[in-house]
């Protein structure tokens, strides 16, 4: 499946793992790249030593491409860029910040560079600051949102229609059918997060795992959407259902002990951070069988519509 996001990142399919905390490490980023798609390292955990042994560990479990997000509004090191950089990876996504604050500085180190957004306005800025390409975000999608989050369905070709830039669709991408419309609405690509949470070679608990198989369509909240902080969709528990009715003073509080959610399985421990497509998530599944049956889906429905509607 070549485009030009596929020529541009050096993968075999125009499929990006999301950069969640703690979790895009190299297990499951090296699966993704293995498996033809573009595997993330993520630094919104803050532990960069941490960040660069997962480094290490990538090029000795893959010899894909892969790439490391920024995300600005958890990073406190003012040398991350240099830390990027001399990590000797190709491909950059920034997010949660202003584009403008590291597009030029990674670019002039010869780096491609998407910048992640919420919105028309956001878009318009990174493009400005000289972006290589956009992951556009929906407002389905699980972790930090835009306080006025807006569906894929209406955000993505309305970027779309303003740039000739290569497009991720984000935010409701799961299987081929999500796919093909993402490409129907002008992406070249698509980024899975909670598709790859629970996938087989996620590090996450079981727990985790199976909460998100057995969740329905309805089963997440939108939090914190009047902060102070950032807005969020969470898989719905019973701490987050308290949470949607009774906003918590400092939301960024809630994750003291996420680690114990993540890793240790309780739920409740903290906030477990998850998009709208947990209800149509179904089973737990290997990388490399996601993006094969993503991509096999996908051009089965590509194909049927150019049949089904010919042009004249």
């Amino acid at each position: 499946m070549r485009n030009r996001l596929t020529d541009l990142l050096g993968i075999a399919y125009p499929i990006v793992q999301a950069p969640m905390g703690w979790i895009a490490r190299s297990k499951l980023a090296s699966a993704v790249s293995n498996a033809g798609g573009m595997g993330i390292i993520e630094t919104s955990s803050g532990q960069l030593e941490d960040v660069r042994a997962e480094i290490r560990k990538m090029r000795e479990l893959t010899d894909k491409p892969f790439g490391v997000n920024i995300a600005q509004a958890f990073v406190r090191d003012p040398d991350i860029v240099s830390f990027v950089i001399d990590q000797g990876v190709r491909f950059v996504t920034t997010s949660a910040g202003d584009p403008k604050r590291y597009c030029s500085a990674l670019k002039e180190a010869g780096l491609t560079v998407f910048h992640v957004v919420p919105s028309l306005k956001a878009a318009l800025r990174a493009l400005e600051a000289g972006v290589d390409g956009l992951v556009v975000e929906g407002g389905e999608g699980g972790g930090f949102k835009n306080p006025r989050e807006v569906a894929s369905m209406v955000l993505l070709p309305l970027v779309c229609s303003r740039t000739d830039k290569p497009v991720i669709a984000a935010g409701g991408m799961v299987d081929g059918r999500s796919m093909a419309a993402a490409f129907a609405l002008g992406a070249e690509g698509i980024q899975m997060g909670t598709r790859m949470v629970s996938a087989q070679e996620s590090p996450v608990h079981e727990n985790w795992k199976q909460a998100i198989v057995a969740a329905e369509e309805t089963d997440t909240v939108f939090l914190n959407r009047f902060g102070p902080g950032p807005a969020l969709r969470a898989l719905r528990t019973t701490r987050t259902t308290t949470l949607e009715k009774e906003p918590a003073d400092n939301i960024m509080g809630e994750f003291r002990n996420i680690l114990d959610l993540y890793f240790g399985g309780d739920l409740e421990a903290a906030i477990p951070l998850t998009g709208q497509v947990a209800g149509r998530i179904d089973e737990i599944k290997p990388v490399a069988q996601i993006i094969t049956e993503t991509v096999r889906e996908c051009e089965q429905i590509l194909d049927r519509l150019a049949r089904a509607y010919p042009v004249h």
